[in-house]
């Protein structure tokens, strides 16, 4: 299914979501359960204005979206469903007014549940990784 929806999954996920769109989220790779992404910085993403810092829950929402991006690479159909049940996010570094590059990757895919690993980066430095847990739900036609 990617393959021969590429232009049409690219568009969907960086014009077609509002919140991507708002960040200006840009994809960088999708392969079969692999997503990378990028994401610039701006005055709208900060947490922390003394340093001015992304926000923590900006980054988590990314990491998310990118969970569940690499998931959607699976989707058999466009009326497949996708759900986060759990997100687990470390933050090991503050994130500074610069992009951030978030990539994502299937660890386990099961009938129901979709097992994910993220992790996010400032110049090639990582400054936070996470885990998500999502209801992958296939609708049979």
């Amino acid at each position: 299914m990617i393959e021969k929806n590429i232009n049409f999954l690219k568009k969907t996920i960086e014009d077609g979501i509002p919140i991507h769109k708002f960040l200006g989220l840009k994809l960088l790779i999708l392969e079969k359960g692999f997503v990378k992404v990028s994401v610039p910085f701006r005055d709208e993403v900060v947490g922390d204005i003394r340093k001015n810092r992304w926000h923590g829950g900006i980054i988590a929402t990314i990491m998310d979206s990118v969970g569940g991006m690499a998931g959607g690479t699976h989707f058999t159909s466009f009326e497949d469903k996708l759900a986060t049940i759990d997100l687990r996010i470390d933050y090991l570094k503050g994130a500074e007014a610069l992009p951030i590059i978030v990539e994502g990757k299937i660890v386990r895919l099961g009938n129901r549940i979709l097992v994910t690993k993220m992790k996010a980066f400032q110049n090639d430095e990582l400054i936070a990784e996470g885990k998500g847990v999502y209801n992958f739900i296939r609708i049979d036609k």
